[in-house]
């Protein structure tokens, strides 16, 4: 959901949709600025199955249509892209702060869509297509199973706790389920009230880890059979999960024309607060992408533990240096994802060859696909294998050489304001040339 500025200037109409579930209702706003906007017409609570009549029938290619993010807005976004019309979604948190407490219906709702939108300090929301959104949908579905295994654990861990019972380690395999229900038959007499509430625990703690392994069964599945999202596997620490969160969140890499606009998307970048007498700098606030973020602070954690790897090395030695681990760890998580921007973008040939790592991550991503994948797995191992050297869909281009700049001869010291913009070059995480001598690449 990257965010872009709305355009000032309004050629056509401007009608605000409030949406729901099972309606809608339009108001349609005439006035180039939000002191002209008047509503011209408006329509109240129209069932949502009569969208496409009423566009086709009340709107023109030239109107601006406007929603509000919510639950339903992508789905009406594309509905009503599909018939030719022009679709903005806006972001709900500024609208949220021009919601009036004392008076609010449907038709105000509508209208204050577009009278934000003429204001022009409301953000757009990129709409995804349809096959980005399935995959959203997929890795949601997948993080919510993940949180009800950890949930399910805690819950059976603390009644157990609660009847002098201490639950080993778990893992989610069949076989360590069976062994825990053993050990737990043996443990203690159960009456039949407290063998019932330890039953349904079970089930839904199965019930959770079979919907984990279908999602991440797909999640493989799709990254095998996808040669962009098959490529960032190359990067350590980088697992087909974090791969597919990629090729999900974010979407087409041209939405973002800097690494640094996608690391602020995501949220790696360090908070800061310079007015007045006030300089202070911290490290990743609460902003960003929440999942995204995590799981590249999860495979940043990852890439620390090796000990081969020169990112890995760079972390560490970033971590003596600054006395703070989280510092290391968010400063490898965002080269990381640099490095994700250059690989999608065609800027960078290849990150490593096909290595015993890399082998073993194949091997893994396969193993959990499973039977999806084909029933040669031999057959289907060779053919990743090729796309991963080969079958490469974005453009490759020779990474460029960084060239030292010549320095005019200065006839007074330079003033701190250029020392500092000196050090925010050096330190700009466009700088490929630096990532790629990181990864011992000529």
């Amino acid at each position: 959901m990257s965010q872009n500025s709305i355009p000032k200037k309004i050629t056509g109409r401007v009608i605000g949709l409030d949406a729901h579930p099972d309606s809608f209702t339009a108001s349609t706003v005439t006035g180039a600025t939000p002191a002209e906007a008047v509503v011209d017409k408006c329509v109240t609570k129209v069932p949502l199955d009569h969208l496409d009549s009423w566009a086709k029938r009340h709107t023109l290619p030239s109107d601006t249509i406007l929603l509000e993010a919510s639950g339903n807005s992508f789905h009406l976004a594309r509905r009503l892209l599909a018939l030719g019309r022009k679709v903005i979604v806006l972001e709900s948190h500024h609208l949220s702060k021009m919601k009036d407490a004392h008076a609010n219906n449907d038709k105000i709702s509508a209208t204050r869509i577009a009278k934000a939108f003429l204001c022009g300090t409301c953000k757009e929301v990129w709409i995804p297509d349809a096959k980005t959104q399935d995959r959203r949908d997929t890795f949601h579905a997948y993080d919510k199973s993940r949180n009800d295994c950890t949930r399910s654990v805690n819950r059976l861990r603390c009644y157990l706790s609660d009847h002098g019972v201490r639950l080993p380690e778990l893992s989610f395999t069949k076989q360590s389920l069976q062994h825990l229900r053993e050990t737990l038959t043996k443990a203690k007499a159960w009456n039949v009230s407290e063998k019932l509430v330890i039953d349904n625990m079970f089930l839904s703690l199965e019930c959770a880890r079979k919907l984990r392994a279908n999602g991440e069964q797909l999640m493989a599945l799709e990254v095998c059979k996808d040669p962009k999202l098959l490529s960032l596997t190359r990067l350590c620490g980088v697992r087909h999960i974090v791969a597919y969160a990629i090729g999900a969140f974010v979407g087409p890499i041209s939405r973002f024309k800097s690494a640094k606009s996608l690391v602020k998307y995501v949220g790696l970048h360090p908070s800061f607060d310079d007015s007045g007498k006030t300089d202070w700098r911290g490290g990743i606030g609460g902003h960003g992408h929440r999942l995204l973020r995590s799981l590249l602070i999860e495979a940043a954690h990852s890439v620390m533990r090796s000990k081969s790897n020169p990112l890995g090395k760079w972390a560490r030695k970033l971590e003596k240096r600054k006395g703070n681990p989280l510092i290391a760890v968010a400063a490898l998580a965002r080269r990381l994802l640099v490095a994700i921007w250059y690989m999608l973008s065609g800027l960078w040939d290849a990150v490593s060859e096909i290595d015993k790592p890399m082998a073993a991550k194949l091997s893994k991503m396969m193993k959990k696909a499973g039977a999806l994948l084909g029933e040669d797995p031999k057959k289907e191992r060779k053919e990743i294998e090729q796309k991963l050297q080969h079958g490469r869909t974005y453009v490759l281009k020779e990474p460029a050489k960084m060239t030292p700049r010549k320095k005019a001869p200065a006839t007074s010291p330079p003033l701190v304001e250029d020392q500092q913009k000196t050090t925010q070059r050096q330190d700009s995480p466009d700088m490929g040339a630096g990532l790629l001598a990181e990864y011992g690449i000529a």
